[in-house]
């Protein structure tokens, strides 16, 4: 299985800066039971059946873009250097974090984000620091929310600046654990509206935490696909969200994620019967074709990008010249693609699903 095998040819126009308005108004491509159709998010109570289970992912962005100064004592006097720190995740005594530029910064020094907020480079290893903050608790958290700037992937980044219309665009209007430094894109397609048609339509939801990291954005660069290791991210099923899962799949009820996130982390959690348990730890799935799910009957995502794990994922669900069938509809339909992109719902025939057509 080659890398080339997960490649199309994607127009610069076609990747979105900003969301739709509102947030439901998104496209969505419908691919279910072999035909594909043209949709908006706003149909999905139409779509949906009574009784699907969609699995919603309840981590929290965190602004982790920061800007900041470093100074040092030279012959000349004191020299001020500007640095761009991303936040990773907390570790013991601080959190780890990439910085540009990374080969000018020395153990000991002070990087001051304004007057709310300073850290010492209290360790550099690996490409990598770890940063101890001069405040913790509610006061980290108020400092963050004043001096950071969303984390937004490198494809937006490139094109514009993030600013504090972000802070709403790109936070899910049921994020309550904070953690990640990624969102859950296709979930940002909710708003209070669509969640209230799909609750009158008999539709359930379980949340579930799964704290994406900025490894989401690492490319593949091996070209045996199979070869390729996944980082790991932190997440959490409850034993009241585990029995959920497995009541609606005994009562013969779907079970649907939103997002590839929810997705790996209850695929992570179950066992090789089907039934899913509660689950605390991190997870490096890796999901690619020939996987068989356990748990999963279908799913809503956004549109992923060229020889990317998540397109090596949707092409696991739906079989991967399907999916080269929906990518090719996709991009000549001229569906908004990533982050703040359009959205599909994925429902594969069940040949894919573990205990069936093995």
């Amino acid at each position: 299985m080659k890398l080339n095998d997960f490649d199309f040819d994607l127009p610069d126009a076609l990747i979105a800066t900003r969301p739709a308005r509102p947030r439901s108004a998104a496209r969505m491509l419908l691919a279910e039971g072999g035909v594909i159709s043209d949709r908006h998010v706003f149909d999905l109570p139409q779509i949906l059946q009574p009784g699907d289970l969609l699995v919603l992912n309840d981590t929290k962005v965190i602004p982790a873009r920061l800007t900041g100064t470093r100074s040092r004592q030279t012959g000349q006097g004191e020299a001020v250097a500007r640095v761009e720190i991303t936040l990773l995740e907390p570790a013991a005594d601080g959190w780890r974090a990439l910085a540009k530029p990374l080969r000018k910064l020395r153990e000991g020094e002070v990087i001051r984000f304004g007057q709310a907020l300073s850290a010492e480079v209290a360790e550099i290893a690996g490409g990598e620091l770890r940063l101890r903050f001069d405040a913790a608790g509610e006061a980290f958290d108020a400092a963050l929310q004043q001096v950071g700037a969303m984390p937004l992937p490198p494809y937006i980044a490139a094109q514009r600046a993030p600013d504090q219309q972000d802070h709403q665009d790109y936070q899910t209007v049921w994020a309550a654990r904070q953690g990640a430094v990624a969102a859950p894109t296709a979930s940002l397609h909710f708003d209070a509206a669509l969640l209230q048609a799909l609750a009158d339509r008999g539709v359930d939801f379980v949340h579930v935490t799964l704290h994406v990291g900025a490894g989401t954005f690492l490319p593949v660069k091996v070209e045996d696909v199979t070869t390729h290791r996944m980082h790991a991210e932190w997440g959490e099923v409850t034993a009241d969200a585990a029995a959920q899962i497995n009541a609606a799949r005994a009562a013969g009820r779907r079970v649907i994620p939103v997002g590839t996130t929810a997705l790996r982390l209850i695929e992570s959690a179950a066992t090789q019967d089907g039934r899913v348990e509660a689950f605390e730890g991190t997870t490096d799935i890796f999901i690619y074709p020939g996987y068989h799910f356990m748990v999963t009957d279908g799913l809503m995502t956004n549109f992923h990008l060229p020889k990317s794990t998540l397109l090596m994922l949707v092409s696991a669900l739906m079989g991967v010249e399907k999916i080269q069938e929906i990518y090719d509809h996709a991009v000549h339909e001229r569906y908004r693609f990533f982050s703040y992109g359009d959205a599909s719902l994925l429902i594969p025939d069940g040949r894919f699903r573990a205990g069936i057509g093995d």
